[in-house]
């Protein structure tokens, strides 16, 4: 064999071989035509878009459109991720073509558990829902959509219809909700389970809840936390108090022990209560002597309570212990 005749036969070699390649793929890309074209957010063409579910899901895919999730194909980055319908319901070329409803998820008969697991594949890995799965909410199976609706907002006329709504906060009717496609405005929510503390909210000295200038969620986690009642923050209990009294804080050079030790709910009872300053006792000496008496005789030395003059005009301690909370000067918080 000649060596000048090698590439020449490799030449016509590989032109055979191109030319059955190209045959090859022609025809698969004739039998593919009638898919959907694969994507990077649909590598298998087996996601149909939202718009073909509009044929049989009317009246879901309209209340749908006016939420936020319908809104995420406007966002840049949300470009080549699967949205709309398919992004919580799996892909619906299956259930689409052959009218199958056990070919695309259904939540109808899922736990609460499960239900949330689907919103957290999206909505996990930020720090207000990254402790959701130790909450109290998922241990008592309370799930994302007891709270939250999927599809729909509520929308109409939405103006308070009682001047008991009057803050910015609660400032519309108690069935409606603008923020986090919540199912009704959040006080009204979370007191729909937490009935026990409605009553306190409507104590003469409460936490300015039903007025609208503070919100539960302000002191409270909904989605979980390290904290007693899934309070805010992980610097202690107080977290959620040092907030807005930050001037309670400290460090103090002379700490009041019970503030350190149990928090501020020793003293005061957070949501409403019939005595001011929320305290737990309508006098101030009786609510100190739960403490400072003598009977105990447990921990550090305190000040013999009953050997105080206790007549009306020394009985409130606040009279000469004022920096109660901690004091930078006084061991006994005179100033």
């Amino acid at each position: 064999m000649n060596s000048s005749q090698i590439p020449k036969r490799l030449l016509v070699c590989g032109l055979l071989l191109g030319g059955v390649l190209w045959l090859a793929s022609s025809g698969s890309s004739q039998s593919r035509s009638t898919q959907a074209p694969a994507t990077a957010g649909n590598p298998s063409g087996e996601y149909v878009g939202s718009d073909a579910c509009k044929d049989c899901h009317e009246d879901q895919f309209k209340a749908f459109s006016h939420t936020s999730h319908a809104q995420l194909t406007n966002i840049r980055s949300w470009n080549g991720k699967v949205t709309g319908c398919e992004a919580c319901h799996g892909p619906g070329k299956a259930h689409m073509e052959e009218g199958d409803p056990k070919k695309i998820i259904s939540f109808k008969n899922k736990s609460s558990k499960e239900i949330s697991e689907t919103c957290l594949n999206c909505h996990a890995g930020r720090e207000e829902r990254n402790n959701f799965r130790r909450g109290e909410h998922w241990r008592n199976d309370i799930g994302c959509t007891d709270c939250h609706s999927s599809h729909e907002v509520v929308t109409g006329a939405n103006s308070p219809g009682s001047i008991t709504f009057v803050g910015k906060t609660n400032a519309e009717k108690p069935g409606y909700a603008t923020i986090a496609m919540l199912k009704q405005s959040e006080p009204q929510l979370c007191m729909s389970c937490h009935a026990e503390t409605k009553p306190d909210f409507n104590k003469p000295f409460h936490h300015k809840v039903l007025e609208g200038a503070m919100k539960c969620s302000d002191c409270h986690n909904p989605h979980g936390g390290f904290e007693a009642k899934q309070t805010r923050l992980a610097t202690g209990a107080d977290g959620a108090c040092i907030r807005c009294h930050a001037d309670k804080q400290g460090p103090f050079t002379y700490e009041h022990a019970p503030l350190k030790t149990e928090g501020c709910t020793s003293c005061h009872t957070p949501h409403g209560s019939s005595n001011p300053r929320l305290l737990q006792f309508s006098r101030t000496n009786q609510l100190c002597l739960t403490c400072h008496s003598v009977e105990h005789g447990v921990g550090a030395a305190e000040p013999a309570g009953p050997q105080h003059n206790q007549n009306a005009q020394y009985a409130n301690c606040t009279n000469c212990h004022v920096k109660i909370h901690g004091s930078y000067t006084s061991p006994v918080f005179f100033r």
